[in-house]
């Protein structure tokens, strides 16, 4: 099945708003319709199994592009509305693509390539003026679901962009998996404030699209203040964040903790590693909202794992267990299974999982062997069968040959009530191999002599000699990328 029949199949006819912005309300059939109308466009212009880039903020003219696309048998490419233009002139050509969809605001901050161009008037002009096409209106049950509907571009921490291949099984398998843990409904209205370019932002369209949910963007969220506002304001179910959000919602905001949701009935966390103290601090001031802990990569379309809100008191920590049809292992570097406590690679295999990199078939090799996904995460597996990760595979440092994991050091340093955020990581160092750096953001001004003696305190107290940072660096804001996630310097 095309994904756009699986996300839309139950919903398109509902008598209700998918997007509820009061400046950008549209309604499921509006949201049919339109998308139907650019797919047949697209057919009659481009055909199919062409690369399609897409440059917009969270947005209706988002949703259309993305969802014509997908159903016209084309392939999307949704990339950073803030993406550099090196990137774009790379990923433009690397999949020769031949149209880019990009909104109003963003036409005069890049240099389109020289290929088609839909903006928000001509996309006005399709929906205006193109017939639905019978055949595009029609659910073609011959269709392979095998076949690519998008690329994600990651970043990566070096190197240029990798493209992450998801076909339209992809989407639909991570898609239902995700509705059945967390119980969606067509009565939830989740705020948005991940954006659609970024997998687990996408999964929050795609989700509420399917079961006949509502969203609310929220494009700023360096506006807690409006972010607050509209949870209640728009009475949401849910709220979906990376670590960084929630680090600000609890030590940055004045009204956050102090605050009353009567309408949230849960709230997700992906996208990195949330320390300890956050997640104790924020079912300890709400007990009544549900907490899912969740894992993920791009690779996996968005989610792998989730730890159940009943469970996080007595798995501190674990990032839970596979979600439905998925299946995660640990193994060690013969590939077998490591012992209770042991730690080794974590591995997955499910309908979730990427057909590979656009163009780059040695590191699709070095990553998915015998259908298993080698996710660089080092982990290990309790009594119960709960994973907690350690580290990433690049991310461990070696002190005179000690191996050291940063996850363990800044939860220390972040249970210093001063401190909003902390990186460790490994600088060179002659006599060590390396030396450990700590990158440390600060709730508000404080006096950094008495600030770096107590951390230090803190560190001698609960680490090993050779864990304790020989250099602390203090840094006024959290380093994060378009998504929200941690970048490290």
């Amino acid at each position: 099945m095309n994904a756009f029949d699986y996300l839309l199949g139950l919903s398109k006819d509902l008598d209700k708003h998918f997007v509820l912005n009061h400046n950008e309300k549209v309604c499921f059939s509006d949201i049919y319709e339109g998308s139907l109308k650019i797919a047949s466009y697209l057919k009659e212009v481009v055909g199919e199994d062409q690369k399609i880039v897409l440059i917009s903020q969270n947005s209706v003219f988002f949703i259309l592009a993305y969802l014509g696309i997908i159903k016209s048998g084309n392939v999307c490419v949704p990339v950073n509305p803030a993406i550099e233009q090196a990137n774009l002139d790379y990923i433009a050509g690397l999949t020769e693509s031949k149209m880019i969809f990009v909104s109003d605001s963003l036409r005069s901050a890049l240099k389109i390539p020289d290929v088609s161009r839909i903006d928000e008037t001509s996309l006005s002009e399709i929906l205006q003026n193109v017939s639905i096409d019978s055949e595009i209106a029609s659910i073609n049950t011959n269709f392979d679901g095998n076949r690519l509907a998008e690329i994600l571009f990651t970043s990566g921490s070096t190197g240029a962009p990798k493209g992450v291949m998801l076909s339209h099984i992809n989407i639909c398998s991570n898609t239902d998996s995700i509705i059945q843990y967390l119980g969606l409904t067509t009565s939830d209205i989740v705020e948005v404030v991940l954006p659609f370019f970024y997998c687990y932002g996408l999964s929050l369209l795609h989700t509420h699209l399917r079961v006949g949910g509502s969203v609310v963007f929220n494009n700023n969220f360096i506006f807690l203040g409006s972010v607050i506002d509209d949870l209640n304001k728009y009475k949401c179910t849910g709220f979906a964040g990376v670590p960084s959000h929630y680090q600000l919602l609890l030590k940055k905001s004045q009204t956050f903790k102090t605050s009353k949701f009567p309408s949230l009935r849960y709230v997700t966390q992906a996208g990195g590693k949330l320390h300890d103290v956050f997640i104790e601090d924020f079912v300890e001031t709400f007990p009544e909202i549900k907490f899912f802990i969740m894992y993920g990569q791009t690779e996996a379309t968005a989610r792998l794992s989730y730890l159940p809100p009943d469970r996080i008191h007595d798995k501190l920590g674990s990032i839970g267990k596979g979600i439905p049809g998925v299946t995660l292992m640990v193994v060690n570097d013969q590939n077998c299974l490591v012992e209770n406590g042991e730690v080794g690679e974590l591995i997955v295999k499910g309908n979730n999982v990427m057909k590979g990199y656009y163009n780059d078939p040695e590191t699709t090799k070095e990553t998915i062997k015998n259908g298993w996904l080698y996710t660089g995460d080092l982990a290990r597996v309790d009594e119960d069968g709960f994973i907690y990760l350690v580290a990433r595979k690049k991310e461990i440092i070696k002190v005179g040959g000690k191996r050291v994991s940063p996850k363990e050091i800044e939860e220390v340093i972040l249970s210093v009530p001063e401190v909003i955020d902390c990186t460790i990581e490994g600088v060179y160092d002659d006599l060590l191999g390396e030396a450990i750096k700590a990158n440390i953001v600060l709730s508000k001004p404080f006096d950094e002599t008495s600030i770096r003696e107590k951390i230090l305190k803190k560190c001698t107290e609960c680490l090993s000699l050779f864990k304790i940072p020989q250099i602390i660096q203090f840094s006024e804001n959290l380093n994060v990328n378009a998504a929200g996630k941690k970048v490290k310097s």
